[in-house]
């Protein structure tokens, strides 16, 4: 195989591996407060608080795969 296409193969998988794991974990991020909130909705805003600062930080895990792959291909 030719270099370009190996790099091209090596960001493909960086992005899609990398990008399994944070949306699993939003997944399981969303449920686990939606239940928390189901049983205890007067404590809504605090659970929101925390689920939308856990979301950013696995969202950042997947970006970190994106700049992975872009220096994959440009370098």
């Amino acid at each position: 195989m030719e270099l370009e296409v190996m790099k091209q193969l090596a960001a493909a998988l960086a992005i899609g591996l990398g990008a399994i794991g944070p949306g699993l974990g939003i997944g399981f991020i969303g449920r686990g407060a939606m239940e928390a909130i189901g049983r205890n909705p007067e404590a809504s805003g605090k659970i929101s608080t925390n689920m939308i600062l856990a979301i950013a930080f696995t969202d950042a895990i997947a970006i970190f795969a994106l700049v992975v792959a872009l220096i994959i291909i440009f370098i």
